[in-house]
């Protein structure tokens, strides 16, 4: 497929597709015509680094853990340092916390959902039973 198409199937600008392919992240092979080319993979593969970045991950972090992310997951750093450990470590931290907090902001989304629908269905019952009174004042 070409970048246009990658790019309106992951919801990637075409701009930041290229950034990927110049850090190493994607790769691109090229048509006769020097058109970049890219295969069905690429799809996971751009919405993983994308998911990776909102998580708070840097590049330079992404392209180290990518091999990871295929199947069969094979995970083996010969080149791990302590402070990749540590960064990792750290991110995997902030995305735990960030998680927790995505959690009780959705549960209490849903609270207050359940509240305003169980209240408004409330409405609608005894607007149809003609049970209301009037609102306005005497």
């Amino acid at each position: 497929m070409r970048i246009g198409e990658l790019s309106e199937r992951t919801g990637t600008p075409r701009r930041l597709l290229r950034y990927y392919e110049e850090q190493g992240l994607i790769v691109a092979g090229r048509s006769p015509n020097g058109y970049r080319e890219y295969d069905e993979h690429c799809v996971d593969r751009v919405m993983q680094i994308r998911g990776l970045l909102d998580a708070g991950l840097p590049t330079r972090i992404i392209k180290q853990i990518l091999p990871c992310l295929d199947k069969p997951r094979t995970i083996y750093f010969p080149d791990a340092t302590p402070e990749m450990i540590a960064t990792l470590e750290h991110e995997r931290d902030r995305m735990t916390d960030r998680i927790r907090c995505l959690t009780r902001n959705r549960d209490a989304i849903s609270a207050y959902l359940a509240a305003v629908l169980d209240d408004s269905r409330r409405d609608t019952n005894v607007d149809t039973h003609g049970d209301t009174a009037d609102p306005s004042p005497s």
